[in-house]
């Protein structure tokens, strides 16, 4: 969330605070297709674990040779001040291709978490009527942009994107842009400081300087609404937003709905849903070009039309009963050391790992938001998606900041993704411990969801409670944040922590919900190539091949599981994770290895899917 928020979370923060009051900055909805240019590639780099480059050691305001964003050539001051001393050099500095996190960069910096500084140049020429936005996809963990030594803006939260206005910043001709991340968790952040997987500090995803008209298009969500109608809402940024006439085409439909964009520069249009419309699923992922123009500005995309509802105990997608088959990902782990630089080559070789090797029909993007280009491929390879935000673990539910984060992270998300019709699910929270202040916290989330989104299903990962019925082992949900979803889903780890012996696990049983149940993890580490099948040892891949085989028999029985997403695809980075012979660094309860070689569990799941997939579940 961008810091526009500094005055709002500065005072009292209650839980009744509108959406309003929490709007980002401009969405910039396919910032990939609109004018501009790709400020990826070469930028120079500076460690600064002590931010220097941010205050004195007095904490007083950064002095002249420390401020690494001035917008001054090193050797150009130093041929006219001799004798100037610089404690930096940008343009001298080491370089390094972004994007990618800075662990790439040098082995040494393996672990680093504090402040880098990023910089680099480029040119611009704006012309009249015309106006500038850098916008970054993700920048871990907190961002301070510079534009020609002057300040254009603030963000924390490291996965989701943020744009910048810097049309006064920017000279024709040579422009530098300076981008202080600091990785450093935050005890009130969004992700706490503890989770189970990689920081991976740095500039991660794609950033743009994007060009507009003086009133844009910022955001179009077109979608099938619940009455069957199509439906567009179109969000305009500008002086001139209110009053202008809008119009979306669906040239593939022969559709066009127009009006006019109210007071606040939103429009909304309708209009009945042609015959021939085909409607989005895994089986037959359709999608239409969307052209929406207002004024000077056209906004393209490519959007799939489809309805999800929950009926009873089912999950119904276009008004028919859907069993997700699915699996947990992480974002791009690929080999040994790898830089979370995520390439559609990259995604579609995760994605079509899962589809076509495991037969999924379903993702569980976690525990975060992915890249925009996963969730794109995702409509395209006809893929259901979970998307979630890094409400995890031990995240501060009395902490009004903590819940402004949070808040700006889910709605930044939606308006990113609301037209992506893979996404089945919006989560708000992963493995946390109810008590009031997370009861509360979590509600308002969800009160958000169904705020910004009506056309998708809200859920969570709960924690389970167990019981003894009868003297057999029974599994429930006992969370109060149970009654708030749509979908309910839980991680269950039975065989692998605790006491239960692998057999034993087909006896549990599990209480029936009146919802869908999915089972949202579940999974035994084993690393890759290591076997001892008489001892059955666990981190075997003997273990983890008959720990799924236990679990899925345990699945079946359980009444109302309507989806599974074992946890995970791939072995990932983890600092908790230093088993020095099995582990190193790395979850290994991936079925495939970084390397990419599939343990034995993979044809486990990958049959188990098959059947299911030839039921027509």
């Amino acid at each position: 969330m961008v810091w526009r928020l500094a005055a709002l979370l500065a005072c009292a923060w209650a839980i009744t605070v509108p959406l309003a009051a929490i709007a980002s900055t401009p969405t910039l909805t396919r910032a990939d297709l609109r004018a501009g240019q790709d400020l990826s590639g070469r930028w120079t780099y500076s460690i600064d674990p002590y931010r220097d480059g941010l205050a004195g050691f007095h904490r007083e305001p950064a002095g002249e040779g420390h401020r690494r964003f001035d917008d001054t050539s090193v050797d150009a001051v130093t041929r006219a001040r001799p004798n100037a001393l610089y404690e930096y050099d940008m343009e001298r500095s080491p370089a390094a291709t972004l994007p990618q996190a800075w662990l790439a960069h040098d082995p040494a910096l393996r672990h680093y978490q504090g402040l880098m500084w990023y910089q680099r140049r480029f040119d611009a020429a704006l012309k009249p009527g015309q106006r500038a936005f850098l916008r970054f996809e993700a920048v871990n963990y907190t961002a301070r942009v510079f534009v020609n030594g002057k300040a254009a803006g603030e963000h924390e939260g490291g996965f989701t994107p943020f744009s910048l206005e810097v049309t006064d910043l920017l000279k024709s001709g040579s422009n530098q842009v300076t981008v202080g991340v600091d990785s450093t968790p935050l005890a009130d952040g969004v992700p706490p400081p503890v989770t189970d997987w990689e920081n991976y500090g740095g500039i991660t995803r794609p950033m743009r300087l994007v060009i507009t008209p003086t009133t844009f298009v910022d955001e179009a969500w077109v979608r099938l609404s619940k009455d069957g109608s199509l439906a567009a809402t179109v969000t305009l940024d500008g002086a001139e937003a209110a009053g202008r006439e809008v119009r979306v085409r669906v040239p593939g439909l022969d559709l066009v709905m127009s009006g006019k964009a109210g007071a606040d520069g939103v429009a909304q249009l309708s209009a009945a849903a042609p015959k021939g419309l085909v409607r989005w699923s895994p089986e037959q992922p359709k999608l239409y070009d969307v052209v929406v123009e207002a004024g000077e500005d056209r906004l393209t995309d490519r959007v799939g039309f489809r309805t999800l509802e929950v009926r009873g105990g089912e999950i119904l997608l276009n008004g028919k009963p859907v069993f997700l088959r699915g699996i947990c990902l992480h974002e791009e782990e690929f080999g040994e050391n790898p830089a979370r630089t995520i390439t559609e080559a990259g995604a579609r070789a995760l994605l079509t790992e899962a589809r076509d090797g495991l037969n999924a029909n379903f993702v569980r993007l976690a525990h975060y938001p992915h890249s925009e280009i996963t969730t794109r491929l995702a409509d395209e390879m006809g893929l259901l998606v979970w998307s979630e935000i890094p409400v995890y673990w031990l995240v501060d539910f009395k902490s009004p900041r903590t819940l402004a984060l949070a808040r700006g992270m889910l709605a930044d998300n939606i308006r990113r993704d609301r037209n992506r019709a893979s996404i089945a699910l919006w989560s708000v929270a992963n493995e946390t411990p109810v008590g009031e202040p997370r009861n509360a916290f979590l509600s308002q989330l969800v009160d958000d969801v169904k705020a910004l989104d009506d056309t998708r299903l809200v859920t969570a990962a709960l924690l389970s409670e167990r019981k003894t019925v009868d003297g057999h082992p029974e599994m429930s949900l006992a969370d109060p944040l149970a009654d708030r979803l749509d979908v309910l889903a839980v991680n269950t780890y039975n065989g692998w922590y605790g006491n239960d012996p692998l057999d034993a696990v087909p006896a549990i049983s599990w209480k029936k919900t009146d919802k869908p149940l999915i089972f949202s993890e579940f999974g035994a580490d084993a690393l890759a190539g290591f076997d001892d099948p008489g001892l059955m040892r666990k981190f075997s891949e003997t273990f983890q091949e008959k720990y799924y085989e236990k679990t899925l028999e345990m699945a079946a029985k359980a009444p109302s599981v309507r989806g599974l997403s074992p946890w995970i695809l791939k072995d990932f980075r983890s600092p908790r994770r230093q088993h020095p012979v099995y582990q190193q660094g790395w979850n290994r309860k991936g079925l495939v290895s970084p390397t990419g070689r599939r343990k034995p569990a993979f044809e486990v799941l990958a049959r188990y899917y098959r059947e299911l997939k030839a039921r027509g579940r």
